[in-house]
């Protein structure tokens, strides 16, 4: 089943489309940040979505370096892009927002995990240590189905027919 749901200014999303693609994106965990230079070149890196931050008003967390070339490129050209994927369960999202960078200590303590210190031995209170928060304004995922049998019934499907299969669910997600 395909569908689609949009959200105007002014109206939540649809709750059940909400969940499913915060459930998709935990599920990956680490997302393709996409940010643009002053060239207007594209620039993509791996992160770790915090996802015991939540999602419950459509902002997502990552921990960065509070020097580094993204957090330039942010400043500078706050959209960014995330996209997540699953090929083993045919999941995809694509989420697109506003980023900024926050130093605010006390929400870095309070996101700290201490896995974080493998890429911030000396902790919380490093100064390099800063958090990037994503405010979602629209998001799309694709959800197909995965497993061998579905694939091989949509062959035959479409050899005998001529139709093609149900690609399963597809939404796009307007958040603001």
């Amino acid at each position: 089943m395909v569908h689609s749901t949009t959200a105007g200014h002014g109206h939540s999303p649809d709750q059940g489309d909400t969940k499913k693609l915060w459930e998709m994106m935990k599920s990956v965990q680490v997302a393709m940040m996409t940010t643009l230079d002053d060239n207007g070149r594209l620039n993509s890196r791996p992160m770790a979505t915090l996802s015991h931050a939540g999602f419950e008003d459509g902002t997502l967390w990552f921990f960065t370096r509070a020097h580094s070339e993204k957090v330039d490129e942010i400043d500078r050209h706050w959209r960014v892009n995330l996209a997540y994927s699953n090929p083993d369960k045919q999941d995809y999202v694509s989420v697109s927002g506003v980023a900024e960078v926050v130093r605010d200590r006390d929400k870095i303590r309070f996101l700290w995990r201490d896995i974080m210190s493998t890429w911030f031995p000396q902790g919380p209170d490093d100064p390099e240590v800063a958090l990037l928060k994503v405010s979602v304004d629209q998001a799309e995922y694709w959800d197909s189905p995965s497993s061998t049998m579905v694939y091989a019934y949509g062959y035959v499907k479409a050899k005998l027919t001529g139709q093609s299969p149900d690609p399963g669910d597809h939404a796009k997600i307007a958040f603001q």
